[in-house]
């Protein structure tokens, strides 16, 4: 494996991981439209919340997927080939939540918003739940021939660690956006999400717990890479612990930062357990290498001169629209 090679499987994980923690409390807002706000006004307040940011924190998925085809473009094929229905709800889902923005400003009836709001809430749930619940079925490993077609069952994308994973990540997304939520809005939203998160984390704690030991249970990340792996869990439940404890001191700095970095070590777990590989197939001679995977050193080269050119200029984008619109916004019921 070259160092090229090597360079893009962790910037394709940095890429995943901005994605999960930018647009996870996008998700999550999305959700809490329906949990914690009670009349529309309410919700078109969180929905506004994020509406200068969720379009751009989506890039974050659409760069991963690109940065995928082009430096690991055997892994590209054979994960969205394998996976193509579950990736075609997730698909849907990221395109009804997209559109429930620009539709729900333009309904000319109240029952047009709630429709167009109803949909921001189903794909604001759906879309984590899916991307998790693949995830978590790639990681177990899938039936692959060997050329790299993949060939997953029913039971290798709907098992009972896909199932836990998509629940958990759904969960650290709501929490998550609870947490955003602190931060811009006032008065009742506020108290509502404060409130919300103090019952929601003592629920994630368990859920870390069974997923830890599904993990090692149903993949090879602990006889594999023990040491690294068990950190990295730990991680993962250290940092939930820092965000509750800015819930319970009402700190929404810190729950934001603890909560999207959990969310954050999720992702870096699962890279750390698929390396060297990028897909697992049940039977080990058929698992695909990143070696195996990369594109040639002539385009690996070129991509790495472009996203030196091209990522800070994005960095710089992205901190300058949040300072923008760092302000908190408010609904006009304010009881």
């Amino acid at each position: 494996m070259t160092s090229l090679q090597l360079l893009w499987f962790v910037l394709i994980c940095v890429l995943f991981v901005g994605f999960f923690f930018l647009e996870g409390f996008d998700y999550g807002v999305g959700m809490a439209t329906r949990l914690i706000a009670k009349n529309q006004d309410e919700r078109l307040a969180l929905m506004s919340s994020i509406g200068p940011h969720w379009d751009g924190n989506e890039t974050w998925l659409v760069t991963a997927g690109g940065a995928m085809f082009a430096s690991l473009p055997m892994w590209y094929a054979s994960l969205f080939s394998g996976y193509y229905i579950l990736l075609l709800l997730v698909l849907t889902s990221l395109i009804i939540r997209g559109v429930s923005f620009e539709f729900t400003a333009h309904a000319e009836t109240k029952a047009g918003k709630n429709f167009w709001l109803w949909m921001l809430f189903i794909g604001s749930t759906a879309a984590p739940f899916l991307l998790c619940m693949m995830f978590l079925s790639l990681v177990q490993g899938i039936t692959m021939d060997a050329s790299g077609n993949a060939f997953p069952t029913f039971g290798q994308i709907v098992n009972l660690l896909s199932i836990v994973g998509g629940v958990a990540g759904t969960l650290m997304s709501l929490i998550h956006g609870l947490n955003f939520i602190r931060m811009k809005t006032t008065g009742a939203l506020r108290q509502r999400a404060l409130d919300l998160n103090k019952i929601l984390y003592p629920i994630l704690f368990i859920g870390e717990v069974v997923f830890a030991v599904l993990v090692y249970l149903q993949t090879d990340f602990f006889t594999r890479r023990f040491t690294s792996s068990l950190i990295i869990t730990l991680l993962i439940v250290i940092m939930s612990l820092i965000g509750y404890f800015g819930v319970l001191k009402d700190k929404e700095g810190l729950s934001l930062v603890g909560s999207g970095l959990s969310l954050a070590f999720v992702v870096v777990l699962l890279f750390n357990g698929l390396f060297p590989r990028v897909m697992i197939a049940t039977n080990p001679a058929h698992s695909i290498l990143i070696k195996d995977a990369a594109a040639s050193p002539y385009t690996l080269t070129i991509m790495t001169i472009v996203a030196c050119v091209l990522l800070p200029i994005m960095l710089a984008y992205f901190i300058w629209a949040y300072v923008v619109f760092s302000h908190r916004v408010s609904s006009k019921n304010k009881k």
